[in-house]
């Protein structure tokens, strides 16, 4: 295996100063940065359709940008590219400093948000940030509003040192919550520009724990629509016609039943089920050795019947590791039809609606899976009742990384130890990053490096988020690293 040492570097890194300037980088500028971020409710545009008149995404973009031309970078150009009727993404440009380098540095991440949600500590909010104990909390630092600080603090830092480096490109988008489906026609539109991608830095991930580099080595797809069974035309009494007309969800218990099974959440549909490969059972195995019962012990269980936690679906560490990673799941994730409990009356409700959340393995084709789940629910409903399943524009195919390069696995390697003090390790992960399986598909030989900061109890998505700042400072520098060994 080539050591990354060896590779390209007319000057080699001094990772002291590597490390003070990231630090420096991240207390005085990046942290600053990520908090007013933080406080602007940018939420992607599946969750504010006005987001245009709104300009929360605006405000973010731009902040984004005036910070990013203000980074000594050699050569950078930057520009915030809008497309009509679409949200915005940055596109950055860095030039290579290293002579006879062919290939291209991509850099991605988003500035769009998840909502709100609830549950938040008392002295937190999505929109309220505060550092605490070296954790920035609120929404979006974490996911993903650091990427395009620290993808740019790496190149800085690496310039600074006079290191040479490939040529590097970034693309920061602000549609990923919602599936991606505006990134697309960017790419389309922006290829030549992109040039020949040999890596791709993905910094939209999570990590197992924060005590090494985490690698990410398979997304999950998935695919999210609204379930209604619709039944009556008004509520009526449910002591008087209690019995004779069929509860609505009732009929919705039913339809689950076709896609799994209850006692242990598997589903049940052969086409939602793909073989795992022998090297991702490896890989498994290794990080669940590495884990061990924090895969399962880190979740904020509640406090079960008699005061007992209440326990996940499986204690063994590997099995849980594959069940988020290369196995289905089914969630819901919103419900209509259902008023609060305060308000319940004794009514037979019209209908219920269910939003699902599909989370496919890597390698089963969303579009497939789309269509045989509306086919597997609408088919032939209970009582005849009118069973409808609408499922959102963005079904994403999930993605499995391709074999490491020598090289790329001995500088991740190297990364992790230099800065981390210990081996890199790998792992699938149960969300979806969309962008990744088109730029496999469009960059057929690059490889990827896919990583993030969101590790144990960060809870993206959910309430009291927050970003490890020691882990995304030595996450830079290990990316400052990567692209140093690159070819």
């Amino acid at each position: 295996m080539i050591s990354a040492d060896t590779l390209h570097q007319a000057k080699a890194i001094d990772h002291d100063t590597l490390r003070e300037f990231v630090d420096r980088k991240w207390n005085d500028e990046i942290v600053p940065a990520l908090t007013d971020y933080i406080a602007v409710p940018a939420k992607s545009p599946a969750f504010d359709p006005e987001w245009v008149k709104h300009g929360f995404i605006e405000r973010v973009v731009t902040d984004a940008a005036q910070w990013a031309e203000q980074q000594p970078v050699k050569g950078l150009k930057l520009e915030v590219i809008r497309l009509a009727g679409r949200t915005p993404v940055i596109f950055f440009e860095a030039p290579a400093t290293r002579s006879g380098s062919t290939e291209t540095i991509l850099l991605y991440g988003h500035l769009d948000k998840q909502p709100e949600f609830d549950g938040w500590r008392n002295d937190l909010g999505p929109w309220t940030p505060k550092l605490e104990n070296d954790k920035l909390y609120g929404r979006g630092g974490a996911d993903d509003g650091y990427a395009i600080y620290a993808s740019l603090t790496a190149l800085a830092a690496l310039d600074a040192q006079g290191v040479e480096r490939p040529r590097c490109v970034g693309l920061i988008e602000t549609c990923e919550e919602s599936g991606s489906y505006d990134l697309l026609p960017y790419v389309d539109a922006l290829r030549e520009r992109l040039g020949k991608v040999g890596l791709v830095v993905c910094l939209d991930s999570g990590a197992g724990n924060y005590d090494q580099l985490w690698l990410t080595t398979s997304l999950r797809g998935v695919v999210a629509g609204e379930l209604e069974v619709h039944v009556l035309d008004e509520g009526i009494h449910s002591g008087g016609y209690g019995g004779i007309a069929p509860s609505s969800f009732r009929i919705m218990r039913q339809l689950f039943d076709r896609l799994e099974d209850a006692s242990n959440g598997n589903l049940l549909p052969k086409g939602f089920h793909c073989p795992i490969p022998p090297d991702r059972l490896l890989e498994a195995e290794a990080t669940a050795k590495i884990l061990g019962d924090d895969v399962w012990k880190k979740i904020p269980w509640a406090c079960g019947q008699d005061g007992r936690q209440v326990l996940p679906t499986t204690t063994d560490p590997k099995e849980a590791l594959l069940n988020s990673t290369w196995r289905p799941s089914l969630s819901v994730t919103g419900a209509a039809g259902l008023p609060s409990i305060a308000d319940a009356g004794n009514v037979l409700r019209p209908r219920t609606s269910f939003k699902l959340s599909l989370r496919l393995p890597p390698l089963v084709d969303a579009v497939k899976a789309v269509n045989e789940l509306k086919a597997l629910l609408e088919f032939d409903p209970p009582y005849n009742a009118k069973v409808t399943f609408k499922p959102e524009a963005a079904a994403a195919t999930g993605w499995s990384a391709p074999d490491l390069a020598p090289w790329l696995a001995s500088a991740l390697n190297d990364a992790s130890r230099q800065h981390y003090g210990a081996d890199c390790a790998y792992m699938g992960q149960g969300g979806t990053i969309p962008l990744m399986n088109t730029l496999k598909e469009g960059f057929p030989h690059s490889q990827f490096m896919v990583c993030g900061v969101l590790g144990p109890k960060s809870n993206a998505h959910g309430p009291n988020e927050f970003l490890h700042v020691p882990y995304g400072k030595k996450l830079t520098a290990a990316v400052a690293d990567v692209i140093a060994a690159a070819p």
